[in-house]
């Protein structure tokens, strides 16, 4: 294999990588804040790609970004207020299971709306616009995507240690009891961490798609889980970590298919998933937690 054949896979890997690590922040704050694997956020994601397929038919590019967006963050909010809110007090056990019920849901509704059979993904002629160097080309979106992964981090980093929402958020997640008793609006800070997951949810589901160009009810699911597997990777709770963890399954993923294992790329990330277990429970980046007695 050539070396410009490498430069190219590893540049679609770091792409792929990109969309996986905006997903799997997805994950590590709702966990952070909750301790809650919200099964269902690659299914809102997948939902994300529907609103899309459907914004552009009757908006301009812009607007059906900007819709498509809107709408996944009022769907990921409405579903923490009526599936996970109700059973906040509840066994861990009861959300997780409500979490999985929700992932079907989805599918199932996706389903009986928009049928099984793959619906095309519109274009947008500028993230599909070629560039060339040398002997490689990439479009805008391979481009575009591992960049403004980066630049959503550091802007979400800087939210969450530098503002008052962010402080709350810090809070919760070290102590959900004794941040309610000094008078942080739990119910806020759970709605603000859903809008962020879902809002980053329906950016990657974008610059995932636009190179896929369909969509089926079952789209989010192997995503998503590949996701959740970057997330615990990099340390489930550590937003840097779940995008260290999405890059790192995006490229090696990308490279296994393009050496010709594209039997395997999927399976890896699984194990991989059982070694970090068992090598290094808490991830790469993760902190050990003390449970309270």
């Amino acid at each position: 294999m050539s070396i410009t054949t490498i430069l190219q896979h590893s540049l679609t890997g770091i792409s792929l990588g990109g969309a996986y690590g905006l997903i799997a922040i997805g994950y590590t704050l709702v966990y952070g804040i909750l301790r809650l694997i919200n099964f269902a956020h690659g299914d809102i994601f997948m939902m994300a790609g529907y609103f899309m397929i459907f914004s552009l038919a009757s908006f301009p590019w812009p607007i059906a970004i900007v819709v498509t967006l809107l709408i996944t963050v009022l769907m990921g909010i409405a579903i923490e207020r009526v599936a996970y809110k109700p059973l906040r007090s509840s066994p861990r056990m009861s959300i997780m299971i409500s979490a999985i019920g929700v992932s079907y849901l989805l599918q199932n509704l996706a389903t009986y709306l928009f049928t099984a059979i793959p619906r095309g993904y519109p274009e947008i002629p500028l993230l599909k616009r070629i560039f060339r160097v040398g002997e490689l080309s990439a479009s805008l979106v391979t481009l575009l995507t591992p960049v403004l992964t980066i630049v959503l981090v550091v802007l979400l980093m800087i939210l969450v240690n530098k503002t008052k929402t962010g402080m709350a958020m810090r809070a919760a997640s070290k102590d959900f009891e004794t941040a309610k008793l000094m008078g942080i609006n739990i119910n806020r800070v759970i709605t603000v961490t859903f809008a962020i997951g879902s809002l980053l949810a329906g950016i990657g589901s974008i610059l995932y798609f636009t190179d896929r160009m369909s969509v089926t009810p079952f789209s989010g699911t192997l995503p998503g889980l590949k996701c959740f597997v970057a997330a615990v990777f990099g340390g489930i709770g550590n937003i840097p970590g779940a995008v260290i963890g999405g890059f790192f399954i995006g490229i090696v993923e990308t490279l296994l298919v393009a050496l010709g294992y594209s039997t395997f790329s999927d399976a890896f990330t699984f194990v991989l998933l059982i070694v970090m277990l068992l090598v290094k429970p808490t991830g790469l980046f993760g902190e050990k937690t003390m449970e309270k007695v």
